[in-house]
Parts: structure tokens; sequence; C-alpha cells
């Protein structure tokens, strides 16, 4: 069985190619169609008369975090922590948890949902990995996450894994559609990386199997979380006690900026739930000029309301992509925002980071020696590929006729399966 593995930072997917028709079908999970949430959620459950820790993972997951009446915690975003070498484990409940188990346990269910719909998996996949990983600073940081993933997924049954470059994946799905040769540019923008590449595609390069021309790849790690950042800073923060002052010792002093550049990050803001920050936060709200927003601050953190305020994020960026202007809205116990925010005001708030995936474009075309009119096609994939200022960069410097796209947020994972069927070719 040739398997494609796309483990992504907010979505995952699994494909298999077939060797005869290299079709490829993509996994099926329950309740939540082709994509599997790449989130844990640890809860204390009775058993008898025993308290234990029970873990869930992907959309039963979300399932039990929003129902459950039990002490809880709620992780995601995992894939952005690789390669971060000073998290080697933290507390969840009680109990310590190396961060190599916490990848293990996401990919092991992973798996295992998917083989309900596919069929039992051998130890062979082609993993998906981006060109760089959130925070690496260096060719080493991004060989210290691939080897955190290889130990993960060998753990969850897959000891024989190659890794493939995301943007390289997403062009050998595009490919598969094609009947003409092409160059191409593929831009894949995930939840924590936005990636490059320039290949030769069509049909002979597919004769050529598994020698693909790779012409160049770039990338940053830098995407769809980091909008989502923009919205929670311009939108929330400030409701939540950001830039309010507290008195200590007669004086007048802020409230820790670091508390809300965490609440930014959906990766971070599970991590603020320690007894050391909560006892901080109740501690400053005594003292503090504005209580009510700390307190909303201390429910969001102690309720994991983290997830609520992702949907309610991911719901105003989507609108925006596609209306000019919208009411973001967040509503839980305890807490209530609603404010309009239009597109223009988005796209100002992005402008940094629009500007830094221009100057990786830069970098690509600098790399590869060729020039924009030697690009067939710019094939766009991701979630963030649909925000029209992201768009833009690209029809403004190729031309809108050349702009592709389609199966946004399942083309590595079917990309993946057709290099894993290459692979398995070229060995046997």
């Amino acid at each position: 069985m040739s398997i494609g593995i796309d483990f992504g930072t907010t979505n995952s997917a699994i494909a298999i190619a077939d060797r005869a028709t290299r079709s490829v079908s993509l996994a099926k999970f329950d309740g939540a169609g082709e994509t599997f949430r790449s989130v844990l959620y640890f809860e204390k459950a009775a058993e008898g008369a025993l308290r234990k820790v029970a873990v869930s993972a992907g959309p039963a997951a979300i399932e039990h975090y929003l129902k459950s009446d039990h002490e809880g915690r709620f992780i995601q975003s995992l894939k952005s922590y690789l390669s971060q070498r000073t998290l080697t484990a933290t507390n969840i409940l009680g109990r310590n948890y190396p961060f190599e188990n916490l990848v293990a346990i996401l990919a092991q269910h992973l798996r295992k949902s998917a083989e309900s719909s596919l069929g039992t998996f051998g130890r062979r996949a082609v993993v998906g990995r981006p060109v760089r990983f959130v925070g690496s600073e260096s060719a080493e940081d991004d060989q210290f996450a691939v080897a955190r993933l290889r130990s993960a997924f060998a753990a969850a049954g897959f000891d024989d894994v190659i890794f493939e470059y995301e943007p390289v994946a997403a062009a050998y799905f595009y490919e598969s559609q094609l009947d003409r040769d092409e160059v191409i540019l593929v831009a894949d923008f995930g939840g924590g990386t936005t990636d490059f590449s320039v290949l030769r595609v069509g049909p002979s390069e597919r004769q050529n199997g598994n020698k693909r021309e790779v012409l160049a790849t770039e990338g940053i790690g830098l995407a769809g979380d980091a909008f989502d950042a923009k919205i929670v800073r311009h939108l929330v923060a400030d409701l939540l006690g950001e830039s309010s002052m507290y008195r200590s010792m007669g004086k007048l002093l802020q409230i820790p900026a670091w508390i809300y550049r965490k609440l930014e990050r959906w990766h971070y803001l599970s991590f603020l739930k320690t007894r050391e920050t909560i006892q901080m936060l109740k501690s400053l709200k005594v003292e503090a000029l504005e209580p009510a927003r700390i307190e909303m601050l201390i429910t969001l953190i102690e309720e994991d309301l983290g997830f609520q305020l992702h949907r309610a994020v991911q719901r105003t960026k989507c609108e925006l992509s596609e209306a000019a202007a919208t009411q973001f809205a967040f509503r839980a116990t305890g807490i209530s925002i609603a404010r309009k925010v239009t597109r223009k005001e988005f796209e100002g708030w992005i402008e940094e980071e629009l500007s830094t995936i221009s100057g990786c474009l830069d970098r690509l075309f600098t790399q590869v020696g060729l020039a924009e009119h030697d690009i067939d096609k710019v094939f766009l994939t991701g979630g963030s590929s649909f925000v029209p200022a992201v768009r833009r960069i690209f029809e403004d410097r190729f031309g809108k006729d050349k702009i592709a796209g389609g199966s946004e947020f399942t083309s590595v994972a079917k990309g993946l399966a057709l290099r894993s069927l290459d692979l398995r070719e070229c060995r046997n």
C-alpha cells in the first residue's frame, strides 16, 4: 500500500495511491470528512473508584473537550514545537509527558482513524515536512524536528518513513491532472509555515518515475497562525487587559505584555494554564485598574477556551476572504466580545507578514535563476491561499491567468501518496 501522510499544524490528512491506475483515495474520518484536526484532549475520567487520565485526538478530542465536565487540557499545533529544543516535556493533569510522546500519541490516533476507512496500513509511508520548520534557525534545527517526527511515526507503526517537502508533494498532485509539460511554482500555505518549490512536471517527468526535477525550494515559519495572531492582537487582547495598569508599591505598572503575546498563538495558549501563571494573574487582578478584563483573561485560560477563540478568529478570517467587512464575535461564559472589522484593516495588520512572504519568494527566484515569465503555472494550496491579499502577491507578479488551485486542504496528502507510489516502484 502506497501511503502519504500530511501531518499538519492545524489539520492532517492521509491518502493511498493505487499502483495500477495511479488513482488516489483519501481517508474519511468520522465526523470530520477528509481532514483530521491535529489536536489532543486529556481529561480526568472516572473508572470505578479510580481516576485516570484519558486522551482523545482529532474530532473526538474536540467533542470530548466541548462536552466534558471534568478537568482537562486541550493541546493543538504540536507541529509548531518540533524544532524547539527547550521544549522537552510538559505536565498534563499531574503527569509529565515528554514532547515526543505527545506527537506519537497524535500520530497513533491519526493512523488508527485512517485505517478504519482505508484498511490496515503497513510500516512504510511518505510523510510531508515543511522546507523550514516553525522556529527553526538552522539546518540542524530542521534535522532535529525531522528526528522527532521520525520517532513519533515509528511509535505509530511506521518505522520505514521517507520525508518529502510539502510543496513538492503538492506538485505531484497538480501534475496528476496534466497532459502537457510545465514549469510550475507551488506555494503551500499551512497553519504554521509557508513553503515554495519550482519544478518541471508533466507527462515527460512522469515517465522518469522517481527522478522529478526540483529546481528550487524555499520556506519560512510563518503562515495562517501569524494572520490569526494579528486578529487576536487587534480585536481581543485589549479587552482582556493588554496595556491596562495595576498598582504595585505606590506605582502604576502595565500588565505584563508576554501574556498577551502567548495568547496570540494557539499552541502557546494551553501552556499558560499553569498554577504559577493563574496565581500571578489573580494577584494582578486584585490591584488592577480594570479587574473585569483580567478576570475574563483568567476565565479564558482556566476554562481552556482557546479552541472556541480559534474558531471565532478562523470564521472572521474566512468571512473577510469573501466580504469587505464582517463582525468578529466571541462569546463564552463570562466573556463577550463583538467588534466590526474590515478587510482593509485586516490587510493592514498583516502587512509585515505579506512582505515577509514576498521576500521569501524573491529568495526563491534568486536561487532558481528564472524569471516570472518562465513559470507556466502557479499552484496555490493550503488554507491561507484563499486570503485575497495573499493571492494578490502572485496575481500581481505572474498574472491572474497563471494562478491555479484545487484540493487546498488535501493536495499535499494526495501528492505524498503518489510520491510513495513512485518510491515503491523505484525500490522494487
